[in-house]
């Protein structure tokens, strides 16, 4: 990556829906230039995908849950199928395999308590091999980006 695909990188992190021509414009390249780069970004898997990012509140969505999750044992079976099950659970918006004392690390978006207390009852604890879930809920949100520094 050069100094133009890093600026192009920053601009569209910033404005996704932002045109050819104003990025082109932006970056001191042609149009077909910039677009040559931005889609070869995206064939490389550098641009993931372009997305909209939502008010939680306004949604309906509000309350952030950081949820630690244990399990019994470090079984593959049931790594793998925890794994699995959060990656079709709509109301995880990230889950990371982290070290310390718990085994993974849920950030988990929904409606409210009673909202959260049937994602456990439906989705976490049914799953073999859950030992505990320590959950802690976010007061207020001080900085929520999802730029990464290029």
């Amino acid at each position: 990556m050069d100094s133009f695909d890093k600026h192009i990188l920053r601009l569209l992190q910033g404005d996704g829906r932002m045109s050819n021509q104003q990025l082109a414009d932006a970056v001191g390249l042609s149009s077909a230039a910039c677009w040559r780069r931005v889609k070869a970004l995206e064939e490389r898997g550098i641009i993931r995908r372009y997305t909209a990012l939502l008010d939680a509140d306004a949604v309906g969505q509000g309350l952030c849950v950081i949820a630690m999750v244990s399990l019994l044992r470090h079984s593959v079976d049931h790594t793998v199928a925890f794994e699995a099950a959060m990656r079709e659970c709509a109301e995880v918006q990230q889950c990371y395999a982290v070290t310390g004392n718990a085994d993974f690390m849920l950030r988990v978006m929904v409606s409210d308590i009673k909202a959260y207390d049937q994602f456990l009852n439906d989705k976490v604890f049914p799953l073999e091999g859950i030992a505990q879930v320590h959950s802690n809920f976010a007061l207020r949100e001080i900085k929520h980006d999802t730029s990464l520094v290029v």
